[in-house]
């Protein structure tokens, strides 16, 4: 082993769905100078984000019954199941968001014969964490950079000239040749109107006012989403429409290949920060923009960040009339798109 591996197999854990995932991307690679491998820990709905992950040797992925909104039941057999997965792992930094505990997969990886435990954790840790990293959370940091300061706390740095900005593997599917016909010659204006949460969504239908609006202003607008009665609405005859059509590295590819990604507080958004695409933020403060703001990259924020949902982690609006995001205008849209393309 070679001086610049000399922590041997190193688990990086981020349970979380895609967006979260792409924003441990400057820790991994961190990481990644001193490992000899990084095995990347995720959830189901975030293993295709780790797959894209500079520095990331191999993924697994395991379903906590204390992260996910629609967890499974703790059980014997699914502990055994994480116990299994990691096995051959020398160490590990689990990376968790500000209002999550690191302590129950750090016991569960103890069980598995963990030697070296790194984490953020508040609480007393016992024998659970070798390397105890205290945040003070009342201080909103970038969740990208707060990530990484773990992995430095762990002893891991960044290689000399990388920033710790977000990014993604090389190269990027050809998207040009796989959907050409929806993307056309020249720039777009990529609309993803749906998120993973409720209280995070703008109305379909300013979505669909928008796609009209930024046509008529000269912009070719592609639609993008897993959603597929949604995007077909929201492009309504007047975008392309690749609503369940790509795979996550595909999108990847698409928003890269835009001037501009109009989008909520959701994956997407971050996918344009690791490509290096400008956004149009609709961004519901039930999250603290200050953390979650598309990182690195130019954007224009819309939405009232002091409306009363302001950092509840709401995931159904607890505000009638949802007024963070209902007042935003599609006229106000298509101007940040001028903005953020001239």
């Amino acid at each position: 082993m070679t001086a610049a591996a000399d922590r041997g197999r190193v688990l990086v854990a981020r349970l979380d769905d895609a967006g979260d995932v792409l924003l441990a991307g400057p820790a991994v690679r961190a990481v990644r100078t001193r490992a000899a491998e990084v095995v990347f820990l995720s959830g189901p709905n975030g293993r295709a984000a780790a797959e894209l992950l500079p520095g990331v040797d191999r993924v697994v992925t395991w379903h906590a019954p204390w992260i996910d909104h629609t967890p499974p039941p703790a059980s014997r057999a699914g502990a055994e199941e994480l116990i299994g997965l990691v096995r051959g792992v020398d160490e590990a930094v689990l990376l968790t968001s500000f209002h999550q505990s690191a302590l129950p997969l750090a016991l569960l990886l103890r069980l598995a014969g963990v030697a070296r435990i790194s984490a953020i954790s508040n609480d007393y840790p016992g024998s659970l964490l070798d390397v105890r990293h205290v945040v003070d959370e009342s201080v909103d940091v970038p969740e990208a950079e707060r990530m990484l300061a773990l992995a430095r706390a762990a002893g891991f740095e960044l290689p000399p000239g990388d920033e710790g900005g977000l990014a993604v593997r090389r190269p990027l599917p050809d998207v040009r040749r796989t959907f050409g016909h929806a993307l056309g010659p020249g720039s777009y204006v990529v609309v993803h109107p749906g998120t993973s949460a409720p209280a995070r969504t703008w109305p379909a239908d300013r979505h669909r006012e928008t796609v009209r609006e930024l046509a008529e202003d000269g912009h070719r607008v592609v639609v993008t989403g897993t959603e597929r009665d949604l995007t077909a609405y929201v492009a309504g005859g007047v975008a392309a429409d690749l609503g369940g059509a790509t795979t996550f590295a595909e999108l990847a590819a698409v928003i890269e290949g835009a001037g501009v990604l109009v989008a909520g507080n959701t994956g997407p958004a971050h996918l344009a920060a690791a490509v290096g695409t400008p956004v149009v933020s609709l961004f519901a403060p039930v999250v603290p923009l200050e953390r979650w703001a598309p990182y690195g990259v130019p954007t224009v924020v819309l939405g009232d960040q002091h409306a009363p949902c302001r950092g509840s982690r709401a995931r159904v609006c607890p505000v009638s009339g949802h007024p963070c995001l209902s007042q935003v205008t599609s006229e106000q849209v298509v101007k940040a798109v001028r903005e953020l393309t001239q």
